[in-house]
C-alpha cells in the first residue's frame, strides 16, 4: 500500500492487483461536515421542541436533557448512518465521499464508533481546526478519529456506466432462476464491493494467468460468505462466470442503478 502524489491510495492484494482509491481533501470533507452540521442542528431542534415540555416541570432538567440530546444526536447520527450506508452520512453522499478501511477491508462497526466519538476533539477549539490541520499534514488526509479507527476517506469521482449488455452478452445467468437469493445479494453487498467484481471483470485480460485466476477465485469466495446459491446453479461454471453472474444480479436491476452504485455514490 503507498500514497501518491496526486493524493491517492494504492492497495496492493496478495495476489499483486493493484486498486487506487482517490483520497478526500480538507475542503471536500468540511463542506460535507457543514451539510451534516444543518442536518443534526435541524433534529436537535425538533428534539428541543419535544423536550421544552420537560420545561413545565423542571427548567434546570430541560437544560440537561437539551444537551444531552444534542451529544446523542450528533454522535448517533454519524454512527448510524455511516454503518447503515457503508461510510456515508448526507453530506458524503452529496460530495461523493465514503469512510473506508485504510486497507481496503470492509469497514467494521467499532471503526465507525471510534472515529465518531473523536469528532469532539477534531472539531476544537472551533470549526473542526484540528482535525483540518491533521488532514493537512499527513499523507493519507487522515483527522485524528481516522488515525484512531485506521479509516481514510476517498472521493468516488462520477464515471461513466458501463456497456453491460457487451460485458454480458451470451452468458446464462443460472442465479436468475433464484430472485429470493439475488435480493439477498443486493440488501447485504455494498456499492465498494460490488465495484471490485465489475472491475475485475472489466479489467481481466490486464492481469497475469496466475493473478486472474486467483483473483476471482478469492471474489468468489468472499461472495459465497454472503449468499450461498443451490449446486444445480453453480455446478459446471467457472469462477469467471460466477462473478459475471454477480455483476449481472448487482448492477442490472433498477433499484441498484437508481441508488448510484455504477457512480460510487
Amino acid at each position: 500500500m503507498s500514497v501518491g502524489k496526486t493524493n491517492s491510495l494504492t492497495i496492493r492484494t496478495p495476489e499483486g492487483i493493484e486498486f487506487s482509491l482517490l483520497l478526500a481533501g480538507p475542503i471536500t470533507r468540511f463542506l460535507a461536515w457543514s451539510v451534516d452540521l444543518l442536518v443534526i442542528l435541524a433534529i436537535s431542534k425538533l428534539l428541543n421542541v419535544v423536550l421544552s415540555l420537560v420545561g413545565i416541570l423542571s427548567r434546570d432538567l430541560a437544560m440537561a436533557a437539551s444537551i444531552l440530546g444534542y451529544f446523542m444526536v450528533s454522535i448517533g447520527y454519524g454512527i448510524c448512518l455511516e454503518w447503515y450506508w457503508h461510510g456515508q452520512t448526507l453530506g458524503k453522499r452529496l460530495m461523493r465521499l465514503r469512510v473506508t478501511d485504510v486497507h481496503g477491508l470492509q469497514l467494521q462497526f467499532s471503526q465507525v464508533v471510534i472515529r465518531n466519538l473523536l469528532r469532539f476533539v477534531d472539531s476544537l477549539p472551533a470549526l473542526y481546526l484540528v482535525g483540518g490541520v491533521a488532514c493537512l499534514i499527513n499523507r493519507r488526509a487522515q483527522r485524528l478519529g481516522d488515525f484512531a479507527a485506521n479509516t481514510i476517506v476517498v472521493w468516488s469521482p462520477r464515471v461513466d456506466e458501463p456497456n453491460l449488455d457487451q460485458l454480458l452478452e451470451g452468458k446464462y445467468n443460472s442465479f436468475r432462476n433464484y430472485p429470493h437469493l439475488e435480493a439477498r445479494l443486493r440488501q447485504h453487498v455494498s456499492p465498494s464491493e460490488a465495484q471490485v467484481a465489475l472491475q475485475a471483470l472489466i479489467r481481466r485480460d490486464e492481469f497475469e494467468p496466475r493473478a486472474r485466476v486467483e483473483l476471482f477465485e478469492s471474489i468468489v469466495s468472499f461472495f459465497q460468505n454472503i449468499v450461498t446459491f443451490p449446486p444445480e446453479a453453480t455446478d459446471g461454471i467457472s469462477d469467471e462466470q460466477y462473478v459475471r453472474n454477480i455483476v449481472d444480479a448487482l448492477f442490472r436491476p433498477k433499484v441498484w442503478v437508481k441508488s448510484g452504485m455504477l457512480s460510487g455514490i
